[in-house]
């Protein structure tokens, strides 16, 4: 492990405080909204692929730092609209009043799609400075693609219709790697482009990523049962209660665990290649998986 995970976290932050504008700017109850869940004690999984897989290649962190903030706002904004009534209805998140819970619904959904657009505003006016146009242009091309109707959006409609119902293995699997699946894809192979990686190493990376996003997910449908509702922040066995469609309900516990843990395996061995430059995104793969919260 090259860089320490506390002391990453924290330079994170530092950017993200940078980047956004203080909670005193006119007018102050978005930038208030924004920084209210921005800071809300999130573990800035998203940056930290993106930062690990940039490191592979020798990516200086000050200039993969950009890149990493924008997949926080765009991960930030999703989670701000799945609490709203009319999605997930969760009043709490990390331990704390969801947004729409504070700040009203107007707002909460605004302070959302505030962070979505400062994303790409990140991206043109701070990832430029470190990089060519068209890299920059293919950091924005990943994140619109993982967050739209072919990634994050299409996996929340089709989690969504299926509340309810009996889905197939199929059904579910696609649900998990748009829904989850795409942006962690997206922060590892952004990490790979601002290195220069070969379309072979991208497509070493893209399998790495695919497998333990879909393990992480997993995972998270099992805390949703097992779980300390301290540790996780928010109220458990609420997936049960939407008749929501995950790996514990189609599969059982038992079976999803080993599923998490074969794919971990899998993801683990895709790394090979790159030996010890890949020891930080190593060393996150087995902290995702082996989680309490």
């Amino acid at each position: 492990m090259t860089f320490e995970i506390s002391r990453t976290v924290a330079q994170v932050d530092e950017a993200l405080d940078r980047l956004l504008p203080p909670e005193d700017t006119f007018p102050a109850e978005i930038h208030g909204a924004m920084r209210y869940s921005v800071f809300a004690g999130g573990k800035r999984l998203r940056p930290l692929l993106t930062l690990s897989a940039a490191e592979i290649f020798g990516v200086p962190q000050l200039h993969a730092m950009p890149a990493a903030c924008s997949l926080e706002m765009v991960h930030t904004y999703s989670l701000i609209h799945d609490d709203l009534p009319a999605l997930d209805n969760d009043n709490y998140r990390r331990g704390r009043f969801s947004n729409h819970k504070v700040y009203g619904e107007a707002i909460a959904i605004l302070a959302g799609d505030a962070l979505l657009t400062m994303a790409f505003e990140t991206l043109a006016g701070e990832a430029s400075a470190y990089f060519p146009a068209a890299t920059v242009v293919r950091l924005m091309e990943e994140l619109s693609k993982a967050a739209g109707v072919g990634g994050m959006i299409g996996g929340q409609v089709v989690d969504i219709l299926s509340e309810g119902k009996q889905v197939s293995a199929e059904r579910l699997d696609y649900i998990h790697r748009h829904k989850t699946g795409a942006l962690f894809s997206c922060a590892i192979r952004s990490g790979a482009v601002m290195g220069g990686a070969s379309l072979a190493e991208l497509r070493i990376l893209t399998s790495f990523a695919d497998k333990m996003g879909l393990a992480f997910q997993i995972v998270d449908d099992m805390l949703d049962i097992t779980g300390e509702q301290a540790l996780l922040g928010k109220k458990t066995g609420a997936d049960a209660e939407r008749q929501k469609a995950t790996y514990p309900a189609l599969f059982g516990l038992d079976a999803a665990q080993k599923k998490a843990v074969d794919l971990l395996f899998d993801a683990e061995q895709e790394l090979e290649p790159f030996g010890e430059a890949a020891a930080s995104l190593y060393y996150l793969a087995q902290k995702l998986v082996h989680r309490q919260s």
